[in-house]
């Protein structure tokens, strides 16, 4: 044939596979979806090209449909390959920025804190809070209701002592479960606790970054999907095996 002649056009998706991706059990939905990656060929193994991969769901999606929750954005780390399924864990948490672009307006004061927390299961998470100031019940005619920076000190203080709080206690299935709950347990908790300093309103877990993990541990991570890692085997009857031995003595010798 001619030199540099035509190359035979392989299909790309011919030499994929798809692998079906669990979600932990904390959320309504375990099957979360399907990711492909190249068939293992040679020294490339499948399993090792999917470990790490970052998924990102609504949590609408992940907890059956609930569209209140549809601003919440999940990433799932895949931690680990079994068959045909890949086990995931949390990775983090977002806000959509419709919603966030939603309750950013004029006349009210907006207050950020992040404060680096570790579980009791040793995970590091940086977690940032958004909360917005309200007008008061019997406020003037007055349409702003900005608070004093004085004020917005104590109200961020505030939010680093409850944030640390409600994280240092628990691990990290428990965390994410307030994080997911609705309404936000940890927002409710800030408002009520801001409430002499000033009135507050739309008060949000703005974001979760996963900064360290502990070493990997496939019983943990089991235990998040909620089954059992341990193959126990089949139950095994004693006085049967005995007598299997005993028939295979005279097997050539061997035993």
């Amino acid at each position: 044939g001619k030199k540099g002649g035509k190359k035979k056009v392989q299909d790309p998706f011919a030499k994929k596979e798809l692998y079906a991706i669990k979600a932990p059990s904390f959320f309504a939905v375990r099957n979360a979806g399907k990711t492909i990656v190249n068939r293992t060929a040679g020294q490339k193994i499948a399993s090792e090209g999917l470990k790490g991969r970052v998924f990102e769901f609504s949590l609408a999606d992940l907890n059956g449909g609930d569209e209140a929750q549809g601003f919440r954005k999940i990433k799932l780390v895949a931690e680990d390959v079994q068959g045909y399924d890949v086990v995931t864990h949390f990775g983090g948490m977002d806000m959509t920025r419709d919603k966030l672009c939603s309750l950013i307006r004029k006349w009210q004061t907006l207050i950020e804190a992040h404060v680096d927390v570790r579980t009791t299961d040793g995970y590091v998470l940086r977690i940032f809070a958004i909360a917005f100031t309200k007008k008061q019940t019997n406020q003037a005619v007055k349409s702003t209701c900005y608070a004093q920076a004085g004020q917005v000190r104590n109200i961020r203080k505030k939010m680093f002592d409850i944030l640390t709080e409600e994280a240092t206690k628990c691990d990290l299935k428990e965390l994410v479960q307030k994080f997911i709950s609705t309404p936000d347990s940890i927002g409710q908790e800030i408002e009520k606790k801001c409430q002499s300093i000033f009135p507050l309103q739309n008060v949000f877990i703005r974001k979760v970054k996963v900064l360290k993990k502990p070493k990997f541990d496939l019983l943990k991570l089991m235990e998040v999907h909620g089954d059992s890692a341990e193959d126990t085997g089949a139950a095994l009857d004693k006085i049967a095996a005995a007598n299997t031995v005993k028939a295979l003595k005279g097997a050539g010798g061997r035993l």
